[in-house]
């Protein structure tokens, strides 16, 4: 069965009004993305920054219609609910069922990080494999299934250490993707945070399918008491890493491994130069336009 797709380019503030307005005139579901996706200016919000809200500035909705809906009328319509709203701003197309199939089969392949590491969509069955560790998400669920090289770079490093017996802190855990990976690759204990709760459902509801969640702690960072790890990781994004650098130098043990991500090649030198007053063995990785920083907590 074909759909009608109708795009709209929007300002994060005009989000809220544009979506009721879709809704209003029909629309069967609303999806929201990026609208510099792909770009240098592209933000990895789905493990968002402590205090930042979980949009872009500019949005792209994806509104799907049945396709024997008239584009005209409905042009109109959203004229009248959204005065504001300029033609340049819509565009219409046609999609296929198999367009959305094709897409999610793509997308949601199993993919392999590292030495050890596969993550798997909730959907297809892994292969009974003593050497890997297998990591099955739910891709719908939010925030992060390791197609994005901030999240890629992590469970890279992740499976590069030596977890055995150690506790981790996730540090804008998303979906839990970077918990559960520990914890799959032998870590004791995880730690999961994050200023969205929708994200610590997400992080809490892989962590049980991957019959993990007795070992993974959730929290808010307001509810974050904050005792130190033996690992530490954060992928939220640059500007939050700098503000936040004192506290999670705070929560590396000495000796502690860390990795941060979600920074944009460009933003990586401030960040070096701000965490050398902690951490030592600085290195950088890059994988498109994206960097891991990782390192060690000095010792006192």
């Amino acid at each position: 069965m074909p759909w009608l797709e109708l795009s709209l380019i929007v300002r994060a503030e005009q989000q809220p009004r544009v979506e009721e307005a879709l809704d209003d005139l029909g629309a069967l579901s609303v999806t929201l993305r990026d609208a510099n996706a792909e770009t240098p200016d592209e933000q990895a919000i789905f493990e968002p920054g402590v205090g930042e809200l979980p949009l872009w500035p500019t949005i792209t909705l994806n509104a799907l219609f049945d396709a024997d809906t008239d584009r005209r009328g409905l042009s109109e319509a959203l004229s009248e609910l959204l005065p504001w709203l300029e033609p340049d701003q819509l565009s219409f197309r046609d999609v296929e069922d198999e367009d959305w199939e094709r897409a999610w089969m793509d997308q949601y392949q199993p993919m392999q990080f590292g030495r050890r590491l596969w993550i798997y969509p909730w959907n297809i069955a892994p292969p009974d494999d003593a050497d890997t560790v297998i990591v099955q998400l739910d891709p719908g669920l939010a925030f992060g299934s390791g197609t994005h090289p901030t999240t890629a770079l992590c469970l890279e490093w992740l499976d590069g250490l030596d977890l055995a017996g150690k506790r981790v802190i996730d540090y804008g855990c998303g979906s839990g993707i970077l918990a559960i990976a520990a914890l799959k690759l032998g870590a004791a204990a995880a730690v999961g945070v994050d200023n969205d709760p929708q994200a610590l459902t997400a992080s809490a509801d892989n962590a049980e399918r991957n019959n993990v969640g007795d070992r993974l702690a959730l929290f808010l960072p307001e509810d974050f008491a904050g005792e130190p790890a033996e690992v530490f990781v954060a992928n939220i994004l640059a500007g939050p890493l700098a503000e936040l650098a004192p506290e999670f130098a705070r929560l590396a043990k000495p000796g502690a491994p860390f990795a941060l991500s979600g920074i944009l090649h460009g933003q990586h030198e401030e960040l070096l130069a701000r965490y050398a007053e902690w951490f030592e063995a600085l290195r950088v990785d890059v994988r498109e336009d994206w960097v891991r920083i990782s390192g060690y907590r000095r010792h006192a």
